[in-house]
């Protein structure tokens, strides 16, 4: 028996998973049939319907992933309504074949499909973005608004207001320098960092992040901004002289990249976390996700990886652009190798990390670099070093790199919610917003080195996790060998789950493991949790609480 079922379909903005250019994909979960009949049938359809919109230039892709299979084409950028119907005709048509059910106004849907492309059209934007293009000039399009330029020299007019070229100045738009900072954990604290750097280069770095969209000290909203919306808002705003960008997997796969002009990407790293969705089911499945940022890079652009991460080495071999690796190991194999060739690197060697690029060469005591914590936050040591070589790449001087990772603190003001540290009571306060196994593991490493008479942690999960991943992620926060576990609720991350159901799973799970009942408390939100917390606190116990929500009021219940 063969089921087909519709996920979703949706715009594909920029450079993407299947492809380079914009378009439409739609996800479908498919049993009983292969994906190459499938993606055979598609097709078939689709070159119909291209034949009958006059796209004889757009092309096809497809995917397949554990019970299901991504379809996209590439489209206009001025037809990406268009192309979702189209993707999406296609896909009725395919499914009425392949299950035997005639579709009985197929003309009718090709003639309102046609229709639905004169409506959409916009020749004299396109006719600018190729003249764009053509002249090496950065620009921005949406559903509202076409720029040129970026940062200072950027300009915008309203789609439907667009001026003639010949009165466009095209030598007086410039590219702010700018780069993508994506990976699993690190971004933000990448992002904030690289903008400190930035500062101290006399530069007003614009900053997106899943938290909030920042010019200087400026944050212009909170949110996440970690799409091609916040791309966007950054790139246009006026006092914008570098940008930082961070991307992550969800906006990744709902639009691709918002640019494909930048000088320089970093990817963190690649750990499992939000498997089994958009089709990403398993590692190297969200590597390959994490990677696209590659496709958004200038001819010159520099890669920033992680050469200690398999996954980010097994894809190296896919990209054309120049590399700058970074590792923990002086010796590993891909360090040695660049040395040898004269290629940028970044290592950490004697409580050090060096920067080598050629003859040139600098480094840095972690000691001198606060959110290292004298080098025991290992994953902070990475994050600089991802950091360096970023900086490096967009030209941004050695003096104003030191300085920059000196002027960092682990605080909540450079890094609100990453590896926080307050001294309460007499006892070390640590907060971290960490929530997968990768982050998790990271910070209670570093939190085990602190010297303790007493260990207490507060952790939650969110209801999108299987009971599973609970159990995994709660076993992660046991290594942390604490003498009591607090239990948070988190109702904002609910998420289909009932009231109580997490924490019920999570205390059964801590007494199967031979946890003892007074050692598990429960609390109704992680403010909750962090004020009982505190209530049992002693001089020089060490405090580790995961606040996933509410990180604000619990900084003010510290301070």
């Amino acid at each position: 028996m063969i089921t087909l079922n519709f996920e979703e379909v949706r715009r594909i903005t920029g450079p993407n998973l299947l492809s380079q250019k914009p378009g439409a994909l739609v996800d479908a979960y498919i049993e009983g049939v292969s994906h190459e009949v499938v993606w055979q049938c598609w097709q078939n359809n689709m070159s119909d319907i291209f034949e009958w919109l006059d796209w004889q230039q757009e092309s096809l892709y497809y995917r397949h992933f554990i019970g299901g299979i991504s379809l996209s084409i590439s489209a206009p950028i001025d037809a990406l309504y268009t192309a979702c119907k189209a993707v999406e005709l296609g896909w009725l048509l395919s499914e009425a074949q392949l299950l035997s059910h005639p579709l009985s106004d197929k003309k009718h849907r090709f003639n309102e499909l046609k229709a639905h492309l004169a409506d959409e059209v916009n020749p004299e934007l396109m006719a600018l973005i190729a003249m764009a293009n053509d002249k090496g000039v950065s620009y921005l399009v949406d559903d509202d608004y076409f720029s040129l330029g970026t940062g200072g020299t950027c300009q915008v007019w309203p789609v439907t207001e667009l001026p003639l070229s010949k009165n466009i100045q095209w030598s007086s738009y410039q590219k702010v320098p700018a780069a993508f900072i994506t990976g699993t954990n690190g971004k933000s604290t990448s992002v904030r960092l690289a903008s400190t750097i930035a500062r101290c280069a006399g530069l007003r770095a614009g900053v997106t992040s899943t938290d909030f969209i920042r010019v200087g000290e400026t944050i212009l909203d909170t949110g996440d901004y970690s799409g091609p919306s916040g791309a966007r808002i950054l790139l246009r705003h006026p006092e914008t002289e570098i940008a930082f960008l961070e991307v992550a997997r969800g906006g990744l796969l709902r639009r691709g990249l918002p640019v494909s002009d930048n000088q320089a990407a970093l990817i963190t790293n690649i750990a499992a976390d939000h498997l089994g969705q958009y089709g990403i089911n398993t590692v190297p499945e969200l590597a390959e996700a994490k990677f696209i940022v590659d496709k958004g890079l200038t001819d010159s652009g520099v890669l920033v990886l992680n050469a200690d991460d398999n996954e980010l080495v097994r894809l190296s071999a896919t990209t054309e652009h120049t590399i700058c690796w970074f590792s923990m190991d002086k010796h590993n194999s891909l360090i040695q190798t660049s040395l040898s060739n004269g290629a940028a690197v970044v290592f950490f060697h004697e409580q050090h990390i060096h920067f080598v690029d050629g003859e040139y060469t600098f480094s840095v005591a972690v000691n001198d670099i606060a959110m290292t914590f004298n080098g025991t936050a290992a994953y902070n040591v990475r994050n600089a070093m991802g950091v360096i070589g970023l900086c490096r790449a967009l030209k941004l001087d050695q003096d104003a790199i030191l300085k920059g990772l000196k002027a960092f603190g682990s605080d909540p003001y450079d890094n609100p919610g990453r590896g926080n540290r307050y001294q309460y009571h007499g006892a070390e306060v640590i907060v971290d917003f960490a929530h997968n196994q990768h982050s998790m593991s990271a910070v209670i490493e570093m939190a085990r080195k602190i010297p303790a008479k007493r260990r207490l942690v507060m952790f939650s999960h969110a209801g999108d996790r299987s009971n599973q991943e609970m159990i995994e992620l709660t076993d992660e926060v046991v290594k942390f060998a604490a003498d009591e576990y607090i239990i948070a609720e988190l109702e904002s991350y609910l998420r289909g789950r009932e009231l109580g159901e997490i924490p019920t799973l999570v205390k059964k799970h801590l007494s199967d493991i031979d946890i003892s009942e007074d050692q598990i408390a429960i609390s109704n939100s992680p403010l909750a949790g962090a004020k009982y917390a505190l209530t049992k606190i002693r001089a020089g116990d060490v405090v580790l609480l995961f606040a996933l929500d509410e990180r604000d009021e619990i900084h003010q219940l510290l301070v």
